[in-house]
């Protein structure tokens, strides 16, 4: 009985893992979906083409001609570019639109060794860049985001680009904007010391009339198909671009697909944006808000990244002219999370042993706090996770040499009754007799699997830990291992951790007699080798770590007990 399972609790560990990888991932959405997302002309105004000439009628009448531009009162006469840096991020922004041009973050790099950039550049021209505004006439819509606004607060370059520096003290920079036809814009960032938090002000008139727009991101986020976690099958398992909407505590999020039908949500949130699989655009505490997405598929250029990006962005409208609106725009790193507003760290999946995962993700940064390599922080907790398992391990491991050493009197009774149907009543016999000789025994059929069943949360928890954490991202450990959250190029700890797992169900107490299923709990070696090929290193790490100290532990358990190693009880034929 404590055989059939533990065979299935590994195979629902499989399951929970297969799970766990292939759920995430994001199917590319095809170049027709942005055109199902806009059934409103102004969901995209910037893609809106210029109205093609009328062609020459068949008498030669002329074509008329067309409007003439609107003169701007308040404008820049050049494109310019003001970069702010703060520590932690290094925005660039355009005075074309007064948009964010860049937003690198200096402390992760990319697979180009550069800081990642999370606004996108492989996307098409016509689509808006992050705070572009979308009013509700399209016209206006693209003469604000294509207007070069002037740098107000005598902050104004005297060359094409300013650099402003915000390591100590917050910077803000203003944009404005008017025309003679009565559109007038006022733009207002402020960026923080060492935050990837940036506030954000805007007013827009038409005339005397005060207009509420829509704020757009753009497509986003960047970063999408870094290096990161992949699925068993070799496709990648990080997540790109999806929705994430936080309301009432709960945390939705919609991919791509499922977006190009239901474009358009609605309600009061904690946090709202796009992410992928470390990093997130989100607007904290909006409050009530009408939010529009729109997914948009771009065919990579790369041979490394063969399929396509799959970007979301999205506009979000709040109930009043946004005034100092707090967007974040950074990684999912737990602690940073946590410092900008508490309820953002929800927007790390870890699944449903988040309860676990959390506090294990604390003592992980505790010890890389002392260690300083998160390879061998894996390893030290690992050793922790199981000096503190160890007592429960050894009471089931006690159990089941026990249960293996009765078992020719269990089989006897078995045999005695093996040629009644299972339908009979006499059968029952057969387990009164069994539960008799238990309780002569002293053996108690379930001691040995409950400890397990309380261990394996942990177990599952460590490995959304390890798939989730942005920690591990481009984190080395020793020689050839340059990222724990990759995975290993040359295959050598998933075959350490195969090859371990082999010498622990070799060792491991067999209490039943039944060989087929001996055979079946020797296969899973080789179905968690091909699981961890190409699974992050980190996880292989931690799998092989825990299997040696099991491996250990079964050790001081034969050697407490005196019971011989790897001795089972044969079958008679």
């Amino acid at each position: 009985m404590e055989r059939r399972l533990l065979l299935a609790i590994v195979l629902t560990f499989v399951v929970l893992t297969a799970y766990q990888w292939l759920v995430p991932t994001v199917q590319p959405v095809t170049p027709g979906s942005t055109a199902a997302t806009g059934a409103s002309p102004a969901a995209k105004p910037a893609a809106t083409p210029a109205p093609a000439p009328a062609p020459a009628s068949a008498a030669g009448a002329p074509a008329p001609a067309p409007a003439p531009p609107v003169v701007a009162v308040r404008a820049d006469t050049a494109e310019r570019t003001v970069t702010v840096d703060n520590g932690v991020v290094r925005a660039v922004f355009s005075n074309r639109g007064a948009t964010l041009a860049a937003w690198e973050l200096l402390r992760y790099a990319g697979p180009d060794g550069r800081p990642v950039d999370l606004v996108p550049h492989d996307v098409p021209a016509d689509q808006p860049k992050p705070f572009s505004l979308r009013l509700d006439d399209s016209v206006k819509t693209s003469r604000l985001n294509t207007a070069l606004f002037t740098v107000a607060g005598g902050t104004a370059p005297a060359d094409a680009a300013a650099n402003l520096d915000a390591r100590t003290a917050p910077v803000t920079v203003t944009f404005e904007y008017e025309d003679a036809a009565g559109l007038r814009a006022r733009k207002q960032f402020t960026v923080k010391p060492q935050s990837y938090e940036v506030t954000f002000s805007a007013t827009v008139n038409d005339g005397e009339r005060a207009l509420n727009p829509f704020v757009q991101w753009g497509p986003g986020l960047g970063d999408v198909l870094a290096t990161g976690a992949r699925s068993m099958f070799g496709g990648v398992a990080t997540r790109m671009s999806e929705a994430i909407l936080s309301v009432g505590g709960k945390v939705e999020r919609i991919q791509a697909a499922a977006l190009a039908t239901t474009p358009r949500h609605q309600g009061s949130y904690e946090f709202a944006g796009v992410d992928t699989h470390y990093f997130i655009s989100t607007v904290v505490k909006p409050g009530t808000a009408e939010l529009v997405y729109s997914p948009l598929s771009v065919p990579s250029k790369t041979a490394t990244a063969p399929v396509s990006r799959a970007y979301v962005g999205y506009d979000i409208r709040f109930q009043s002219t946004p005034a100092n609106a707090r967007f974040y725009v950074g990684p999912k790193h737990f602690d940073t999370l946590k410092q900008t507003d508490p309820d953002l760290v929800r927007a790390i999946w870890f699944g449903m042993f988040a309860f676990l995962s959390v506090p294990l993700l604390s003592a992980l940064n505790w010890v890389h706090g002392f260690i300083g390599n998160y390879g061998w922080s894996i390893i030290a907790l690992t050793v922790i996770i199981n000096a503190a398992m160890f007592p429960l391990r050894h009471k089931s491991n006690v159990s089941m040499r026990k249960m293996q050493a009765i078992q020719p009197q269990v089989k006897a009774i078995q045999d005695r009754y093996k040629h009644l149907k299972a339908t009979d009543p006499a059968r029952q016999k057969m387990n009164t007799e069994m539960m008799e000789l238990y309780r002569q025994k002293g053996v108690n059929p379930a001691s040995g699997c409950v400890p397990m069943l309380l261990t394996f949360p942990v177990l599952l928890a460590f490995y959304s830990l390890l798939s989730e954490s942005i920690e591990l991202r481009n984190a080395p450990f020793i020689w050839w291992i340059h990222d724990l959250a990759a995975p290993d190029p040359f295959y050598v700890t998933p075959i350490l951790m195969g090859a371990s797992q082999v010498l622990q169900q070799k060792m491991m107490p067999m209490t039943g007699a039944d060989p087929v299923q001996q055979r079946m709990m020797l296969f899973m070696p080789i179905i968690f080798t091909f699981l961890f090929i190409t699974s992050p290193a980190g996880l292989a790490l931690y799998w092989f770590a825990s299997n040696v100290l099991v491996i250990g532990q079964q050790l001081l358990t034969n050697r407490l007990i005196a019971a011989p190693v790897g001795k089972r009880v044969e079958t008679k034929k």
